[in-house]
C-alpha cells in the first residue's frame, strides 16, 4: 500500500511537471489570451500542465515555430496557410478552432481622404504576415471592391499604427483592444472591418496547431491542453475577475475589455470543438493561390484531430 501511495504521488508530480511549449500571435488579443489568462488561473495546472509561452507578430511567425518544433502548439495560425502548409507535408495537425469569424478592423489617419475600403484604389493595405488571416482578409477587399491596391506586411497593431501615422501605409489593420483609444480619440477611423465580407463571419478562419510529432508521443498531454483551453475560455466568458485579468493583462480599461469580449469575439466564435466553412477557405486558397486544389476528405481527416472533451 506504501509503495502505491509513492508511487500515485510520483506520477502527480511528474504530470504537475508536464510543460507544453506555445506560440501565440499578437500578445494582447481576447482571442489568444486563453493560455496566458488560464495559466495564471490555475486552469492548466488543474490538468497537470505548466506551459511556455512566446508571443508572435502573426500566423506566419507561429507556422514556422510549429513546422520547426521548436513549439509544441501554436495557436490562431491562418486556416488557409495551415491547409498549404499540410498539403506540402508539413508535420502539422490541427487540434482545435482558435477563432471563427473575424475581429479586425481596417483603419486610416484622421486626415486621411478614404472614407471607406471602397475609396483605397491605388493605395497600400496593410495585413499582419503572409499566410496569416488578415493577409487572406486584406486580399479579399482588394477583391471585393475591384480595387488596384497593394498589400503590405506591416507585423503587429503597434508597428502599423506608426507606419499609418507616419504616412508609409493608407490603410493600417489591427485588432482590438489595441486601436480602440486612437478611434475614441478621433486619430484615427474605421474604414472597414473583417466581418463586413460575408464569407468571414462564420468560418473557421483561425486554428489551434499542434506539431504532428508532438502530438504523436505526448497525445496526452495535448488533450489535456484542449480540455485547459476549452476551461480557460468557459472561465473567460462566465466569470467577472476573468475581465478584469484580461484588462490588465492587455493594459486596457475595464470597460474595453468588456467591449472586446462582447462586441469582436462572441463565444459563439470561440468554440474550440467547431470548426465551420472549410469549403469557403479552400475557394480562397485557390483563388489566391495558397492551395492548388481543395484537400480531399482524407487529407481533412488527418489534418483535423481535435482531442475528445475530459471530466
Amino acid at each position: 500500500m506504501l509503495a502505491a501511495l509513492i508511487l500515485a504521488a510520483i506520477t502527480r508530480t511528474a504530470a504537475a511537471d508536464d510543460t507544453i511549449k506555445v506560440a501565440l500571435g499578437q500578445r494582447g488579443n481576447w482571442e489568444t489570451a486563453a493560455s496566458d489568462l488560464g495559466q495564471e488561473a490555475g486552469l492548466f495546472r488543474k490538468r497537470g500542465l505548466a506551459l511556455e509561452l512566446l508571443y508572435t507578430n502573426g500566423s506566419a511567425e507561429t507556422l514556422q515555430a510549429v513546422i520547426s518544433g521548436s513549439v509544441d502548439i501554436g495557436v490562431g495560425l491562418g486556416t488557409a496557410a495551415v491547409m498549404a502548409a499540410y498539403a506540402k507535408g508539413a508535420p502539422l495537425r490541427a487540434i482545435g478552432n482558435a477563432s471563427s469569424g473575424s475581429s479586425e478592423f481596417w483603419y486610416v489617419s484622421a486626415d486621411s481622404q478614404i472614407k471607406t475600403m471602397a475609396d483605397a484604389g491605388g493605395r497600400t493595405i496593410a495585413y499582419s504576415t503572409t499566410g496569416s488571416s488578415s493577409h487572406l482578409i486584406a486580399l479579399s477587399f482588394i477583391r471585393a471592391n475591384g480595387l488596384f491596391a497593394r498589400s503590405v506586411a506591416t507585423g503587429g497593431p503597434a508597428a502599423t499604427f506608426t507606419q499609418v501615422m507616419s504616412g508609409q501605409i493608407d490603410v493600417g489593420w489591427s485588432s482590438p483592444p489595441f486601436g480602440l483609444d486612437a478611434v475614441a480619440d478621433g486619430r484615427i477611423r474605421i474604414v472597414a472591418r473583417g466581418n463586413d465580407l460575408p464569407e468571414f463571419r462564420d468560418q473557421t478562419i483561425r486554428l489551434i496547431v499542434a506539431n504532428a510529432g508532438f502530438l504523436e508521443r505526448r497525445k496526452d498531454a495535448a488533450a489535456r491542453y484542449v480540455q485547459g483551453y476549452r476551461d480557460a475560455l468557459d472561465w473567460m466568458y462566465s466569470d467577472p475577475t476573468a475581465l478584469d485579468a484580461y484588462a490588465q493583462f492587455a493594459n486596457t480599461s475595464a470597460a474595453d475589455a468588456r467591449e472586446v469580449r462582447d462586441l469582436y469575439y462572441p463565444r459563439d466564435h470561440l468554440q474550440v470543438d467547431h470548426i465551420a466553412g472549410l469549403d469557403a477557405v479552400m475557394r480562397d486558397g485557390i483563388a489566391f493561390r495558397y492551395i492548388a486544389q481543395p484537400l480531399t476528405k482524407e487529407q481533412l481527416g488527418g489534418l483535423i484531430q481535435i482531442p475528445a472533451p475530459i471530466k
